[in-house]
């Protein structure tokens, strides 16, 4: 349980040298209010170099808490919030509306300079991101610390969102590259995470129960493969075309496994008809198991929440969080 604030300026006064002939205004909450240093000399007063300081520290602050989750209170946070989800949803939009070719040929422009705008306002908030992340403790460190923010997943997401614009400005591009990276701007979904707390939640799930979830699918897999091989085996020589081979059947496998069974391919002989009714059989087992693992999760984090009263920070007043809750997902 750490507070965020309490190796900044803006938190300890501790951390504050009063050297002879200067003085330290402090607010109630401990917040650097001015640190003034006097001339021996002429009794004049100048700003000293920690109150520069404690002003920088304290706007990288305030834009970190603007764009993460707002918190109660925080009106302009949660406008701001609201403003770019509204945003992505647009985007989100826009891409699906540009794929009508009557609306494309009518609103092409319209959607070229909606998607000049929304860049530019996606890249300013990556880079005030990138600017602010430090006031975390596991980021702290100036370079180190923004190299680290940079490969945690949001980050990644947010670098997905305006790469696809960029990169045909700096290297030439095949034309069906370029149409599959328009299509990477719907990565600009994934950035509603961080402002919906069902999401931010379902991602916790998520990575709480990572390693129940690996091994789920990972039996699927298998028995995906010993369901395709011996298919592929049993029905080859009498269904050539059908199960020409192992990846051939593969699909069989999955459209038997998930139990949606299109009718495309379906075995004929004996032997094939006994193997597809116990993997149909299996594949209604199976694939219930990550619903379980997931729905359990989901128990164990509602009943985790906090129903105590928050602890706060002696030195700046704010809310102690524990970090747990607050993961890069």
């Amino acid at each position: 349980m750490t507070c965020e604030r309490a190796s900044s300026s803006l938190c300890r006064a501790d951390l504050i040298d009063g050297l002879p002939g200067e003085i330290i205004d402090l607010s109630r909450d401990g917040r650097l209010l001015r640190s003034t240093r006097l001339h021996q000399s002429t009794g004049g007063m100048v700003y000293g170099r920690g109150w520069t300081e404690a002003m920088y520290d304290r706007a990288k602050r305030r834009v970190f808490d603007i764009l993460e989750l707002a918190g109660n209170g925080d009106r302009f946070s949660l406008w701001c919030d609201g403003f770019l989800l509204v945003l992505i949803a647009l985007n989100t939009l826009a891409v699906i509306l540009e794929t009508i070719p009557s609306l494309a040929a009518e609103y092409g422009t319209f959607f070229f300079w909606f998607e000049v705008i929304s860049v530019v306002i996606f890249t300013i908030e990556y880079g005030l991101r990138f600017w602010s992340c430090t006031v975390r403790e596991r980021f702290r460190a100036p370079v180190w610390g923004r190299l680290r923010f940079m490969v945690t997943p949001l980050a990644l997401v947010d670098l997905m969102a305006i790469l696809p614009f960029y990169l045909p400005m700096l290297m030439r591009i095949d034309f069906r590259i370029i149409r599959v990276l328009r299509f990477v701007r719907l990565f600009r979904l994934l950035k509603m995470s961080r402002y919906m707390r069902s999401l931010r939640m379902f991602g916790a799930v998520v990575h709480e129960k990572k390693e129940e979830l690996m091994i789920a699918i990972g039996m699927v897999l298998v028995i995906l493969l010993f369901a395709s091989s011996g298919m592929y085996v049993m029905e080859n020589a009498a269904q050539p075309e059908a199960f020409s081979s192992i990846p051939a059947a593969m699909w069989w496998g999955i459209a038997t496994l998930t139990t949606v069974g299109y009718g495309d391919i379906y075995p004929v002989t004996p032997l094939g008809k006994v193997l597809g009714s116990i993997i149909a059989l299996l594949g209604v087992g199976l694939f219930a198991l990550p619903a379980g693992i997931l729905a359990s999760g989901f128990n164990d984090v509602m009943q985790r929440r906090p129903t105590r009263t928050p602890r706060i920070c002696p030195h700046c007043g704010e809310v102690i969080h524990d970090e747990t809750q607050a993961l890069d997902i």
